[in-house]
């Protein structure tokens, strides 16, 4: 690795070609701390172009700070439906009810103390910090370790907390007063130029003069990323029970994965039709016509599902203890998660 000393060189070219070249995105026009906040949660695991139909249905629903606290739960989920990673959603109720009962109008002007508050780490609370308040405090996501360590060909792991550490402080030091600027620059530039798993565009790159991995053709080696862990395997059998136009469905759990959002009924196996048929038997279903209702597969962070569902039209609601809902209910109402959206599509279809 070659830490050059004269970083400060990068900071104008930067500024001005991000000035120039940035795409039109709907959080770039405002200065608003809420508004920048629910966009950056939002970004964190999302691409950009999914994100901004969610950024304005949510601030449509909920413009204020003190109707984010207010919402229900299941509305709040309903708003970010599709989005995944859940946790994000309900940590931005818990922030916001925290501001709103210690008599606070809007998030903190300090870098420390937004990083007390709920769902908000060192990424978003640099981000905040510099794009809403033009504080001096970077945002060191995934788009900009890769630019800095094709920079100094840095051959460090980039999931090592103490990189992510290092380059704070180095990118700290060098941040003009436009703050906001240099801090969407950086992300700007890992999003359009110096691109992952592929060929970076180097030809349009601003601060290719200081790039070491340029320079040296090394490129291709960075950034360094340790072996992910494989994930898990989780088979499920999904039943899709269906009832005079309704559909069953069951609230998940008030903690874990995918918690307190709405599913169809399922078995953690792989059951085949007969197999279907004597659980149903077991459940004093009798009354019913089953047909294959198709295979789905869901990524999560650390877990595979892999799905094979059944639509069950039942003839009556054999007193199940779920809930029954119309498609209109599904659709609307009920925040269904990402994983069954080739389930829930054909029943709307």
């Amino acid at each position: 690795m070659m830490m050059r000393s004269n970083l400060q060189e990068i900071t104008k070219p930067l500024v001005n070609w991000f000035q120039k070249e940035k795409r039109d995105l709907p959080w770039r026009h405002t200065s608003d701390s809420y508004k920048i906040w629910i966009s950056e949660i939002m970004l964190q695991q999302t691409r950009v172009e999914a994100v901004k139909g969610y950024y304005e249905r949510f601030l449509q629903a909920l413009p204020t700070l003190e109707d984010l606290a207010k919402v229900k739960e299941d509305e709040l989920l309903k708003l970010w439906e599709g989005l995944g990673y859940y946790s994000r959603a309900k940590n931005l109720k818990k922030c916001a009810e925290l501001l709103i009962q210690n008599n606070l109008k809007e998030l903190p002007h300090d870098y420390i103390e937004l990083m007390k508050l709920p769902g908000i780490g060192p990424y978003a609370a640099g981000s905040i910090g510099s794009i809403a308040y033009q504080l001096k405090t970077p945002a060191i996501d995934g788009n900009v370790l890769r630019v800095m360590t094709r920079l100094h060909e840095d051959d460090r792991d980039i999931l090592n907390s103490k990189v992510r550490k290092d380059y704070f402080e180095k990118l700290q030091k060098i941040m003009p007063d436009n703050s906001r600027d240099f801090t969407e620059s950086l992300m700007e530039l890992g999003a359009l130029i110096c691109l992952p798993n592929g060929v970076p565009l180097c030809e349009k790159c601003p601060i290719s003069f200081y790039c070491q991995s340029y320079k040296n053709q090394t490129i291709h080696k960075y950034p360094v990323k340790k072996k992910e862990v494989k994930r898990k395997i989780e088979e499920k059998t999904i039943l899709i029970l269906e009832y005079n136009g309704l559909y069953a469905i069951q609230k998940r759990p008030s903690k874990g994965l995918l918690a307190s959002m709405y599913e169809f009924l399922n078995i953690s196996s792989n059951l085949q039709e007969s197999e279907v048929k004597k659980w149903l038997e077991d459940k004093k279903i009798t009354d019913y016509q089953i047909e294959d209702f198709g295979s789905a597969k869901h990524i999560f962070s650390h877990i595979e599902w892999h799905m094979k569902g059944y639509r069950i039209k039942c003839l009556s609601k054999n007193n199940l203890d779920l809930i029954w809902a119309s498609k209109e209910e599904l659709e609307k109402k009920y925040s269904i998660p990402n994983a069954y959206i080739k389930y829930l599509n054909k029943i709307l279809s």
